[in-house]
């Protein structure tokens, strides 16, 4: 997995490119922890992201919880298998989508 990550000011946009899963998700994981001080703005971009399993979800709910601190968190982009994968697992109902 690939990760682009842009900062301008206060917003963070990581976009991520391959698969989110067990293998990958400690490199996201690495991306964010401690690191969100002083954004009030995090964007996830998963135009190119094929895949997200359980430890995956785990880091967005994780990311979640901080910025419901200190900002809002938004999912962009995301294709048809990542927002059934979202539905199914309810958390359409606790992250935002755009």
């Amino acid at each position: 997995m690939q990760i682009v990550k842009t900062q301008q000011d206060a917003t963070l946009t990581l976009a991520l490119e391959g698969r989110l899963d067990t293998l990958t998700s400690s490199q996201l994981d690495a991306e964010i922890q401690g690191k969100l001080d002083g954004i009030t703005s995090l964007v996830f971009d998963f135009a190119k992201l094929a895949y997200i399993s359980s430890a995956g979800l785990r880091i967005l709910l994780a990311a979640q919880k901080v910025m419901n601190k200190q900002g809002s968190m938004v999912i962009k982009n995301a294709g048809p298998e990542i927002r059934e994968i979202f539905d199914v697992t309810g958390f359409s109902d606790i992250l935002t989508l755009e």
